[in-house]
């Protein structure tokens, strides 16, 4: 879409506002997603709502079980190895 094109809508009056196709297609938001409205000094800004809650690495840390003996730091740098490996191969044409 160009930048220099201005799109308009309207509110309705029941404080709806239509978004124009472009925009919508433009973003994949297709009916039924979730906006964040946000008040700025400029305007207001609508973004798609994230699919899950922000979290933090200490909010998550240890939540998945692991039962065997604890791997060195060389048998993880092996088995990154092998997994980027295997990646670089399948993504060759």
């Amino acid at each position: 879409m160009p930048a220099k094109r201005k799109l308009t809508t309207t509110v309705s009056t029941k404080g709806q506002v239509i978004l124009p196709k472009a925009i919508r297609e433009q973003r994949h938001w297709s009916a039924g997603t979730e906006l964040v409205v946000e008040d700025t000094p400029d305007g207001v800004l609508l973004k798609a709502r994230p699919a899950f809650a922000p979290t933090r690495p200490k909010d998550v840390f240890g939540s998945l079980s692991y039962k065997g003996s604890a791997k060195s730091m060389a048998e993880m740098r092996a088995g990154i190895a092998v997994e980027a490996k295997r990646r670089h191969a399948r993504n060759r044409y």
